[in-house]
This record gives C-alpha cells, sequence and structure tokens, in this order.
C-alpha cells in the first residue's frame, strides 16, 4: 500500500487515506471491487441499482468480512424500496451513502443523524446549491466527459462553478485516470476525483475478460453519446447494439424495448407497472417515447448482457471517454499507488512560485 497521501476534506470527512473514490457502476461495483478499493485506502461504492434488497444486505456483509476500511452504497432516492435499503446501509454501519439522483432533505436528515455521511451525485450548480442547503456532506459533480448518463459540460468547466457555489467537498469525476488529473482537480479546487471506467478497468473487477478487451481496443473516438437507449444522453462504447438502435424505427425499438423488459421482469420480479413507472421517473422533464420508457427501465438487463454475460454485441458498455487512454488492467492496489505516486511527482515538478 502507497505511503504517499495527500489528505484532503474528503479523507476527513470519510476517514479514507487517499482523495479517489471508485463510482457506483451497476453489475461492476460490486463487493469483489469496492473491497479491493477500501483496502487499498480509496473509497469503494457499492452499486446496489441492479441488487435486490437482500442481495445488497449480502454484498455489504461481503465487503465488510474483506475489509475494516470504510466504504459506501449507491441507492437509488426514487426506488420504490428505497426506504428499506437506507434501513441497511445504517443499520450495517456503511460510511457512505452515495445517490445518482438528489435524495429528499429527509432522507438526508435520516441518514445524517445515524451517522452516514451523504453524497449526492449532481450535474449543474443549482443541484449542487440545492444539496447543500438540505445538509449534505459533499457533493460528486461530473463533467461531459464521464461515462453513462452525462450531461453537456466539461469537468473542467462544471468543477469550478460547483466549487464556487458551495462550501462542502467536492468531488470531481468525467476524465480522470491518473495521478496528473488528481492534482488539476485538486488545484481546482476539488477534495478528490472519482474514477468510474478506471477502476472497471482493474484485474480486481469481475467484468468479463472480453469486454474489458473491447474497453482497452477504444480509441477516444469509440466513446460516444446517443440518446437512443433510453431517451438521455448516455456515453457508452459504441457497439452493435448501439447502431442498431440508432437506425431502428418506432416499431423495432418498441419491440425490442419490450423484449428486454420482459427479460427484465423475469430477473427482478418487477410487475409492468412498476417497471413503466421507474421508467418515467427517469424522464426528467424529458420527451420519451414508449420505447425509450420501457428501456430507461430495463437499461440495467442492458448493462448485464456486458458486464455480466459478456456479450458485447448485445451489451451496453457504459464508458468515460477516459476508455480511450488506457491500456493496461493492474490491480486496485497497484492502481491507486500509481495514481498517488504520479501525484506526488506531479507536485514536486510544478514551478516554485516566490
Amino acid at each position: 500500500m502507497s505511503d504517499v497521501t495527500i489528505p484532503t476534506p474528503l479523507t476527513e470527512l470519510v476517514g479514507v487515506r487517499h482523495p479517489l473514490v471508485q463510482t457506483g457502476m451497476g453489475w461492476v461495483a460490486g463487493p469483489r471491487l469496492v473491497s479491493a478499493t477500501a483496502a487499498a485506502g480509496a473509497l469503494g461504492i457499492l452499486a446496489s441499482a441492479t441488487m435486490t434488497v437482500e442481495q445488497l444486505r449480502s454484498a455489504v456483509r461481503e465487503v465488510k468480512s474483506r475489509t475494516d476500511a470504510p466504504f459506501g452504497v449507491n441507492l437509488r432516492a426514487d426506488a420504490g424500496d428505497a426506504a428499506e435499503r437506507v434501513k441497511i446501509v445504517i443499520d450495517e454501519g456503511v460510511r457512505v451513502a452515495s445517490f445518482a439522483l438528489a435524495p429528499s432533505r429527509e432522507l438526508i436528515a435520516r441518514l445524517k443523524d445515524a451517522g452516514v455521511v451523504v453524497i449526492p451525485s449532481i450535474g449543474a450548480r443549482r443541484h449542487a446549491e440545492k444539496v447543500a442547503a438540505w445538509g449534505a456532506d459533499a457533493v460528486l459533480v461530473q463533467g461531459g466527459e464521464g461515462g453513462g448518463h452525462t450531461g453537456s459540460v466539461a469537468t473542467t468547466v462544471l468543477l469550478p462553478q460547483i466549487v464556487d457555489a458551495v462550501d462542502i467537498p467536492v468531488v470531481a469525476a468525467g476524465g480522470f485516470r491518473d495521478g496528473r488529473g488528481l492534482v488539476a482537480a485538486l488545484a481546482q479546487g476539488a477534495a478528490g476525483v472519482a474514477m468510474g471506467t478506471r477502476f472497471l478497468l482493474t484485474s480486481d473487477s469481475t467484468v468479463p475478460d472480453a469486454v474489458k478487451a473491447r474497453y482497452l481496443a477504444a480509441t477516444v473516438q469509440d466513446v460516444t453519446v446517443t440518446t437512443a437507449v433510453d431517451g438521455l444522453p448516455h456515453r457508452m462504447l459504441r457497439t452493435e447494439l448501439v447502431d442498431a438502435l440508432e437506425r431502428s424505427g418506432r416499431a423495432a425499438s418498441l419491440l425490442r424495448a419490450v423484449r428486454h423488459a420482459a427479460a427484465f421482469r423475469r430477473e427482478t420480479d418487477m410487475s409492468w407497472a412498476r417497471m413503466v413507472r421507474d421508467g418515467l421517473a427517469m424522464k426528467h422533464g424529458k420527451d420519451m417515447t414508449w420505447s425509450q420508457i420501457l428501456l430507461a427501465a430495463n437499461t440495467p438487463m442492458l448493462l448485464k448482457a456486458s458486464m455480466v454475460e459478456g456479450r458485447t454485441d448485445l451489451g451496453v458498455m457504459a464508458s468515460g471517454q477516459v476508455a480511450g487512454l488506457i491500456d493496461d488492467l493492474p490491480s486496485c492496489a497497484e492502481l491507486v499507488d500509481r495514481v498517488m505516486a504520479e501525484a506526488r511527482a506531479t507536485l514536486r515538478s510544478l514551478p516554485r512560485v516566490d
């Protein structure tokens, strides 16, 4: 484990050694990756949206059995069983609760009263200001370079806006992979960086080898943003599925969406009504077709096809642009050590100003 440390408000807040966060990627951020990240001194985040309530409880306990280091759980504030999941986080003594969508003031208060650190993910200044006023302990801000659902504003433009707007620690995400990026984020006022694609491409990640190979072969130009999957801007590797969705007419898209939705129902025992409600909840005021609403509800199945089953032809592979710069599969410990050593070397190489 690296002896190089850079204390920041983030490390002090959550009790980790290094200002690095492994994001809660569905089907990717399971107990093995999270525990390896935590043991390396960074903050690992379990992805709970693709788990049942009991699977989440089991995953939390597995991480705790592997390491005593702090870790977190990513939650959907709008999920029908959010209260049950929050109870698990509290009962099991999880250190951090992160959210893809802003949690309510009441939910933040409940978690904080139990000693849980609350870190919502946000994509705009007004969202950061809102959750900070509600009592969030920190925010994670993702710029347009990040994988998955993303915005159009680059991290280098978005980050300083958020740092200037709130007086809580800000974690930068979108476009980070090494120590130079960490130093750049710290220079702009961030308290740390979060990385998804970089942790996905480690030897501790359970993503199938064929999928990892597809990521490693990708260039920056092979990472695209499309609304064809679920109606919202979604950054991912360009695959056969993405090409097919972008070429398909409305009827073909609806048929494909229904087929995927049926598979998702079998996987989760979710009712059609619940699936549509979840899809509608993801609209965010957007004009979406019924096929996109269904796809929004069962996008996890499209991710599972690649991240679990290894189907690079049929699955969605969420990816940050930084995938085009990654060419190896270190362990989490090796990655964290490397990033921190690079950060220290970068700081030492900077010109001194009298």
